[in-house]
């Protein structure tokens, strides 16, 4: 078996390092932040400075696939989560009365919980793997490398990590330091060849609130539904542990209304403007934070194999370090568990060959990389719309139609599911002839049918945010 070294604390690094140890590998972790996750939730989410990690604070959803990780995988943390005060919600809960059962119906379930029950969960269940050490407050500086063969440029193979005075060795090295984590400027500086990256822009800016509802509030209400949008903002509800919720707005970075979103009142009367807001709002819920702002995040695919082969051997990349996506579809744990769980299955496999970089690299390409193509698909479509304040027209109304018809349809609902939790690739799911048929049906009944037409008008928007 192998020992495992892992760069970065994050869920990416820590669901690596717990799964390895418990497939029979070691595993040490190194995380530049001296201070760990604990079990005071409100204190380390609200009061805990993560410069390194600025999406913490931030709404995540933790779809299907990832509640499938943790359950088949690891179902100490899951019932660690729940514990805590994490909450499970299926997709089909929408209608009054839950369709019949099929097959996959239990990979639709949504775990709704702010990032640090997941964090928290994993930290206690990695503290406690025997076959795992955790290197708090060490920060990997370097790495350490031996000639893979042929040309130095072509042939590096990392060994290990340094931190400062000290030096580890390992059979296989993980990059799950994130976008900001560093590692092409220490793979330039040991002779590699940049990593090849691919960006898209989004032009899309968040801004969030937290909330708690009113004892013996212990749900929100279940519709309307928790997004909703028109053609030059939305608005999105992010239900979380312990009766705490996020309201989320978003608006193009452009957009002249931006900076007064910051604001909590004006935040707060233009969330509700829009349906789900409203809603949630008006159950007298508690503020427990200010108004959080984050923009200019962009969909990143970042691989090391180039057309002339590995850039590296000896380390592989998971979580952000290989797709960062943009939080619109809720992606990013999912594919982080995936690629975690996959470098612990296969780290007995020679992990410092040639063979095994190219494997993961393909892999990775094969199974996380039509996601990040999903994404940014979507994410252009969300911008174009922001930027220019037009309505959905043509083949973007019928893609609109099919969200709105699965609040009425549960066979839609079904197959939106699938997709919206990573069980089927949208290809699929969305051509299938009965859901087409279905969408038809539901179009022609309304012939007047306007997507994108929920919350405020432009000129009632600019009074909302002005002042």
């Amino acid at each position: 078996m192998a020992h495992v070294l892992v760069i970065g604390g994050g869920i990416g690094g820590l669901a690596t390092a717990l799964l390895a140890a418990r497939g029979g590998h070691t595993a040490e972790l190194f995380e530049r932040d001296a201070r760990a996750p604990g079990t005071a939730l409100d204190r380390d989410f609200f009061g805990w400075r993560r410069p390194t990690v600025p999406q913490a604070a931030q709404p995540h959803a933790l779809l299907g696939a990832a509640r499938n990780v943790l359950r088949d995988d690891l179902p100490d943390v899951y019932g660690e989560m729940l514990r805590l005060g994490a909450r499970e919600r299926h997709e089909l809960d929408w209608f009054d009365v839950r369709p019949p059962a099929l097959p996959g119906d239990d990979d639709l379930v949504m775990l709704q919980a702010r990032r640090i029950v997941l964090e928290s969960a994993l930290a206690t269940a990695l503290r406690a793997e025997p076959g795992a050490v955790v290197r708090h407050g060490e920060q990997v500086t370097g790495l350490t490398t031996a000639a893979a063969g042929g040309e130095p440029a072509d042939g590096v193979r990392v060994t290990g990590v340094t931190t400062g005075a000290d030096r580890y060795e390992g059979d296989l090295v993980v990059d799950a330091g994130g976008r900001r984590g560093g590692i092409e400027r220490r793979l330039g500086a040991v002779g590699c060849r940049p990593p090849v990256v691919e960006r898209h822009r989004t032009g899309l800016a968040y801004f969030c609130r937290w909330y708690r509802l009113p004892a013996g509030t212990d749900e929100g209400p279940r519709r309307p539904w928790a997004v909703t949008g028109g053609a030059f903002a939305g608005c999105a509800v992010f239900p979380a542990d312990n009766r705490v919720f996020a309201v989320t707005l978003f608006v193009h970075t452009a957009d002249t209304t931006r900076s007064a979103l910051r604001d909590p009142a004006v935040f707060e009367r233009a969330a509700r403007s829009f349906p789900p807001g409203e809603a949630w709002l008006a159950l007298g819920a508690e503020p427990l934070s200010g108004v959080l702002a984050t923009a200019s995040l962009d969909n990143r695919w970042s691989a090391l194999v180039d057309e002339r082969g590995p850039v590296v051997t000896g380390l592989v990349p998971v979580g952000d370090s290989i797709t960062h996506t943009n939080p619109t579809l809720g992606q990013g744990t999912s594919l982080a568990l995936w690629a975690a769980r996959r470098v612990a299955r296969t780290a007995h496999r020679d992990p410092g060959s040639e063979r095994f970089a190219v494997d993961h690299h393909e892999w990775a390409v094969r199974t996380l990389k039509p996601w990040f193509d999903f994404q940014v698909v979507a994410d252009a479509a969300i911008g174009e719309r922001f930027a220019t304040r037009a309505g959905r027209t043509g083949t973007a109304r019928e893609v609109a139609a099919l969200f709105d018809c699965a609040l009425e349809d549960p066979e839609v609902m079904r197959a939106r599911a699938r997709v919206r939790h990573l069980a089927e690739p949208p290809e699929r799911a969305y051509s299938d002839p009965e859901i087409r048929a279905r969408v038809a049906r539901w179009l022609a009944a309304r012939p007047d049918y306007a997507p994108n037409e929920v919350g405020p008008d432009r000129e009632e928007w600019e009074k909302l945010t002005a002042g």
